[in-house]
């Protein structure tokens, strides 16, 4: 079930009617776990097993691990990466053909499996729960608790990724006087209108970049489609995030922001602080700090960026080009590093402007091998951006369009959204009126989220 759908707005409208109802107060977390169920088994009802036994199976250890920490906290996790190895990484070790299965009925059942839309999320989730609540001072939780926060609809399939000590305080009875109707309008509003405006309509032409097609582009288009795809990834998981934070309000928890305007760092290490900040968060708290971090000297530092990154990349897929995304990026993270502590001494407005430019421009072209998980395929596109196109009769492209739909990332990055709210404030409903009705009247041609496919 879409976002985008309009069963999904008539589920919404009808478990948030439900969910308010005094007499069913005491059942809210029920309610919500089990629409949040209904919510995943809607599209793939098969894969609802899968879901339960990790939840279920997380909670075990989770009992156990707080009884003995030392032992069966790593055992849940690693029960977490097993089921997250196995079912995105499976077909790296064998092949997709039937002649490639055991034979043995269960494990060919299970290898016949689709990959479950949001396992890397709720994956995290899991570990998130396992490592923060085996602390001293952490509560045990109910089962029912447990599946709340792991299987939560709005951010079941896409994040963000919310820590489970920041959510289980949030667990509580909910009051629909206390629901910030405002705010959360505000969030899905913008979301909606980034995902169907602004993504939908720039995917269009980013869909050039797919092979074969990009063989026809000329070398001006190849740069053109490569920026238009750096905002549309943005406009696109911006805006689902921002609808499930709306979403989330809603029913009285509040998500973590997963974006700070991230086109606008002027380092590779300020990016990774506003981009996808719950991954971010997520690598640096679970896996970058236990690995030693910083504090093992620099060449220790650099390693633990190398390996982090690199795993981050892996995490989006089971591809050499994802790899290559990430351990790019940790090599970008290390380079930057002996230059960062010298540059206060030199920053000023013009300097500031060409590392930003620098940094869009590096993690744009980086975005290649995140479009186009076939490596080859990634390296022919960004060859092409090097050499004269040999095409006589390239496709046209919308460039007038192209802007656009581009402009509303770049007003809301080069702070102009911020400006006109403050002076325009009176008129601040009608610009979300405005944004609504685009959204409606304007979106672009279905396509599901690009962070449903990890």
């Amino acid at each position: 079930m879409s976002f985008t759908s309009w069963q999904f707005a008539i589920f919404v409208a009808v478990v948030f009617g439900v969910y308010y109802s005094p007499p069913l107060r005491r059942f809210q977390i029920q309610l919500l776990v089990f629409s949040s169920l209904f919510f995943y088994g809607y599209g793939q009802p098969g894969l609802l097993p899968l879901l339960v036994v990790a939840v279920c199976g997380t909670f075990v250890f989770l009992i156990l691990a707080l009884r003995n920490r030392a032992i069966w906290l790593p055992s849940g996790v690693v029960f977490n990466l097993l089921l997250l190895a196995f079912f995105k990484y499976k077909f790296l070790f064998i092949g997709a053909d039937p002649q490639d299965l055991t034979g043995v009925t269960p494990i060919d059942l299970l290898l016949k499996l689709p990959l479950p839309i949001g396992i890397s999320f709720f994956v995290f989730h899991n570990v998130s729960l396992l490592v923060d609540l085996t602390r001293e001072e952490a509560r045990r939780p109910s089962l029912t608790d447990v599946f709340l926060y792991i299987v939560f609809f709005p951010q079941l399939v896409s994040g963000p990724i919310t820590r489970a000590e920041m959510f289980f305080p949030q667990i509580k009875p909910k009051y629909v006087a206390d629901v910030p109707f405002v705010e959360a309008a505000k969030w899905i509003v913008a979301g909606y209108f980034f995902k169907l405006f602004v993504a939908n309509n720039l995917n269009e032409m980013t869909s050039y970049m797919d092979f074969p097609l990009y063989e026809t582009l000329r070398t001006e288009d190849r740069w053109l489609l490569v920026f238009l795809y750096s905002y549309q990834i943005y406009a696109d998981f911006f805006g689902y995030t921002a609808i499930a934070i709306g979403i989330a309000l809603l029913f009285g928890f509040r998500l973590p922001i997963n974006f700070d305007l991230p086109y606008i760092s002027s380092s590779f290490s300020e990016f990774w602080t506003r981009w996808h900040i719950s991954l971010s968060s997520w690598l640096r708290t679970y896996l970058y700090i236990p690995l030693g971090g910083n504090r093992c000297g620099a060449a220790r530092t650099n390693l633990n960026l190398m390996i982090v990154m690199g795993l981050g990349g892996l995490w989006h897929g089971a591809a050499i080009s994802y790899l290559v995304w990430g351990l790019f990026h940790g090599l970008l993270l290390v380079l930057e590093r002996p230059f960062l502590r010298s540059l206060p001494a030199f920053d000023s407005a013009p300097l500031r402007f060409v590392r930003m430019t620098f940094v869009f421009l590096c993690v744009s072209v980086l975005w290649i091998f995140f479009k186009l998980p076939s490596f080859d395929h990634a390296l022919s596109y960004l060859a092409g951006m090097f050499k004269p196109g040999t095409n006589p009769n390239p496709p046209k492209l919308f460039h007038d369009l192209a802007l656009l739909y581009a402009l509303p990332v770049m007003i809301q990055h080069l702070g102009f959204g911020s400006v006109l709210q403050s002076r325009l404030s009176r008129w601040e409903p009608y610009l979300y009126g405005v944004m609504a009705a685009l959204a409606y009247l304007e979106a672009g041609p279905d396509v599901s989220f690009i962070y449903f496919q990890f």
